[in-house]
């Protein structure tokens, strides 16, 4: 902000929820900033009114700085189709002038979508809801903990991160087309959609710009890894069925590596046995030439 001049910066744009093992921006600190610059504090707020946590950050920052609106996905928190947002601030009067940029012209199935799932189950109902991820978070954490430990990975530590869950996949490349993104594509061929692989070192493009650590929060992230999110809705059914299908996939991972691993110990044998008999095969025949040269100088003598 400095650099550039108050005048020049939109505004700041900061991170409430994120896929671990990312852990939210310093919310306060970042409202503390934008106070005293006098610049607009927008934040990306996408699963966070779903957590306690989370809200209690957004609402502390906005009392020591300056946010001036964040923002939350429908699907992500209320459970309704993709497609819809909440716009929600401090300022009674900037939320209403946002509202009146709104052309009219777009569809208003996220309203009618989100009107009739809050009748359907209420205030009571939504509140019993957020009390039931909470408790999910916990469960979730302990069970793919223990099947982490059986797979010889493990789930990486962000206790600050209260939605999202990532878990190692450091020892599940089959080959150089098979790598940890493989597992990704198993789960979601068994309707699995909504956890992703980030691979560990990938570089990409995007408008002639690379990338490292292309997917990860950093250029040089440790390790690759598969994460998820413990969102509103889900079950411990859901859960139990989830790691049930996850560790069946490493498992038929593991097994492949093996078959892989054993084809290319035969062929190295068969190569070395190719080796051997050419070397055995290349001596036989040098100690013929070797003799007959003998014979030879035998016979003329």
């Amino acid at each position: 902000i400095d650099a550039l001049g108050a005048h020049r910066v939109l505004c700041v744009l900061s991170t409430a929820t994120c896929f671990a093992p990312r852990v939210p921006d310093r919310l306060e600190d970042i409202a503390r900033i934008c106070k005293e610059k006098k610049v607009a504090h927008v934040i990306n707020n996408a699963y966070g009114l779903q957590s306690a946590k989370i809200m209690g950050r957004i609402d502390r920052a906005a009392r020591v700085g300056r946010v001036d609106v964040f923002i939350q996905s429908t699907d992500k928190n209320f459970m309704v189709p993709v497609g819809g947002s909440i716009v929600a601030g401090f300022d009674k009067k900037l939320i209403e002038d946002i509202s009146q940029t709104y052309p009219g012209r777009a569809s208003m199935a996220p309203v009618l979508d989100m009107f009739l799932t809050l009748v359907a189950m209420g205030e009571s109902g939504y509140l019993e809801l957020l009390k039931k991820r909470k408790e999910n978070l916990a469960f979730f954490k302990k069970r793919l903990a223990e099947a982490a430990k059986r797979c010889g990975e493990r789930v990486l530590d962000t206790p600050a991160n209260p939605i999202s869950i990532a878990m190692t996949l450091d020892n599940l490349a089959i080959d150089q087309k098979r790598g940890p993104t493989y597992v990704g594509s198993m789960l979601f061929h068994r309707c699995v959609s909504g956890p992703r692989v980030v691979a560990k070192g990938v570089k990409k493009a995007v408008c002639g710009t690379e990338f490292s650590g292309y997917g990860s929060h950093i250029e040089a992230y440790p390790h690759s890894y598969l994460v998820m999110a413990c969102a509103i809705g889900m079950t411990k059914t859901d859960i139990e069925e989830f790691v049930r299908r996850l560790e069946k996939v490493i498992k038929e991972v593991q097994k492949e590596q093996k078959r892989v691993k054993g084809c290319k110990e035969e062929q190295e044998k068969k190569a070395i046995s190719h080796d051997t008999s050419a070397s055995a095969v290349s001596k036989i025949k040098n100690s013929q030439i070797a003799e007959d040269g003998n014979n030879k100088s035998e016979k003329d003598f």
